[in-house]
C-alpha cells in the first residue's frame, strides 16, 4: 500500500494492517470453542444450578449438628499442624536453594538446574506428589506433611531467588572487597536484606499450605478435608454444614492473622529503609 498525499502535501504514511492479531484471536476463539465442545456439559441443566445451590445450602445450614464440632476442631488442628510441619520443611529446603539460584550468587551452572528443579516442582499439584509420596509412606498426616513440603520448595524456591535479585548488591560488594567468603556474603550482606521479604513469603505460604492440607485430606491423609469427604458421601448434611463452618472461620483467622504479621514486617523494613538503617 502506497502512501496517501494530503492536500497540504504532506505524505501519510499507510495505516498498517495488523491481519496476524486477528489470526490469533481466531485460532483462540477457536480453541475455546473446541474446549466446550469436548467436555459433556449438560447446558440443559444450568438453570436448575441456582435452585439446586439453594438446596444444598438450606440442608448444611439450617440445623448444623453441632455435636460434631469437637471433632471437627481436633481434626482441623490436625490439619493446621499438617500444613505447619510441610512449611518448614519447605523453609529448610527451598532458602539455601533459592539463593543459589540467584544470579550472581550461587554458582553459574548450579542455578538453571535448580530454576528447573523449581519448576518441575510448581507443575505438579499437592495431591500428585501426596499419591507418589503414600506409596511409601501410606494414608498418614506424614504424606500430607510431606507432599505440601515438596510442594513449598518450588515456589519458596523461586520467590527467593527473584528476591534476591532485586536486593541491594552495596553491603555484598563491600563484604566482598574486604575478603569475606560467599557464606559471608550471604550472612552479612544478602541476608539483612532481604530477610524481611523472606519472612512474608514464608507465612504466605503457611497461608497456601493450611488450605492445601484441607484439600489433602480428600485422599485419606486425615485432617478436616478427611472428615469432610466421609460426610459428604454419607449425605450427612448437617454434619458438612459444622466442618464448612469450622474451615472457613479457621482459614479466615489465620489469613488475617498472617496478613497482619506480614504488613507489619514488611512496613518495618520500609522503614528501616528509609531511615538508612
Amino acid at each position: 500500500m502506497s502512501a496517501v498525499n494530503t492536500p497540504l502535501g504532506v505524505a501519510v504514511p499507510p495505516r498498517p494492517r495488523h491481519w496476524w492479531r486477528w489470526l490469533v484471536v481466531l485460532v483462540v476463539a477457536a480453541l475455546v470453542i473446541a474446549v466446550f465442545a469436548a467436555l459433556p456439559i449438560g447446558w440443559n441443566r444450568l438453570g436448575d444450578l441456582p435452585g439446586e445451590i439453594l438446596r444444598y445450602l438450606w440442608l448444611m445450614f439450617s440445623a448444623p449438628d453441632w455435636s460434631k464440632l469437637p471433632e471437627a476442631l481436633w481434626q482441623t488442628w490436625r490439619s493446621v499442624a499438617m500444613a505447619w510441619i510441610g512449611t518448614v520443611i519447605s523453609i529448610v529446603v527451598a532458602t539455601p536453594l533459592g539463593i543459589l539460584a540467584a544470579r550472581g550468587v550461587g554458582p553459574r551452572w548450579l542455578q538453571p538446574v535448580l530454576r528447573v528443579v523449581f519448576g518441575v516442582v510448581r507443575a505438579v499439584p499437592e495431591i500428585i506428589i501426596a499419591i507418589i509420596i503414600l506409596s511409601v509412606t501410606g494414608l498418614t498426616p506424614l504424606t500430607g506433611a510431606l507432599a505440601i513440603g515438596v510442594s513449598g520448595v518450588g515456589t519458596l524456591g523461586k520467590w527467593g531467588y527473584e528476591a534476591v535479585e532485586t536486593a541491594p548488591t552495596g553491603a555484598v560488594e563491600a563484604v566482598r572487597a574486604s575478603g569475606g567468603r560467599l557464606l559471608d556474603e550471604i550472612r552479612w550482606g544478602l541476608w539483612p536484606a532481604v530477610a524481611p521479604t523472606f519472612l512474608s513469603f514464608w507465612l504466605y505460604r503457611f497461608e497456601i499450605s493450611v488450605r492445601a492440607s484441607a484439600v489433602l485430606g480428600l485422599i485419606g491423609v486425615g485432617g478436616i478435608g478427611d472428615m469432610l469427604t466421609s460426610y459428604t458421601q454419607y449425605r450427612e448434611w448437617s454434619t458438612v454444614g459444622v466442618l464448612v463452618i469450622v474451615v472457613v472461620v479457621v482459614t479466615m483467622a489465620i489469613d488475617a492473622l498472617s496478613g497482619a504479621v506480614r504488613r507489619r514486617i514488611m512496613e518495618g523494613s520500609a522503614a528501616r529503609d528509609l531511615a538508612g538503617w
